[in-house]
């Protein structure tokens, strides 16, 4: 899952240990579909930061409650705000998170980049913007490794 540190970083979901996290403000149909029909409670995930200097995997989180819709989409003073999302037929869902550790360093986006062996991993798709993103069992493995 990706995160951009200003808003919502590692840091900010270690400082809840043992608590959950509602991560919310997907808003692109695709990510709505692989949170909603691939995580689970009890998955883990990488946590990447995007959006700074050293874009990265710099954690690990678990998937704590599976998703559900997402309030954010129906209160017109939130920035997530999305008025064709209604109570009764919602657009958007989100998931709750708990930190499960910090990565001994950040794999960066630069470094993942240069392994042939992640040739396939969405992540390194050119363009690929999403916040959610799949990551095959010996992806991860391998990801884990290089830490």
């Amino acid at each position: 899952m990706k995160s951009e540190p200003g808003e919502f970083g590692i840091d900010d979901l270690e400082r809840r240990p043992g608590q959950t996290e509602p991560w919310d403000g997907v808003r692109n149909y695709q990510a709505r579909n692989m949170m909603r029909d691939q995580m689970q409670p009890g998955d883990r995930v990488f946590f990447y930061h995007s959006n700074c200097e050293q874009p990265g995997i710099v954690g690990l989180a678990e998937i704590a409650r599976a998703a559900y819709p997402d309030p954010t989409a129906f209160d017109p003073e939130h920035k997530h705000y999305d008025p064709k999302s209604r109570p009764e037929q919602p657009a958007w869902l989100m998931v709750d998170v708990r930190f499960v550790r910090k990565l001994k360093r950040t794999l960066t986006l630069a470094e993942l980049k240069e392994r042939p062996e992640l040739d396939g991993l969405a992540l390194l798709r050119r363009g690929n913007r999403l916040s959610i993103l799949p990551v095959s069992p010996e992806q991860w493995d391998f990801i884990l490794a290089l830490e």
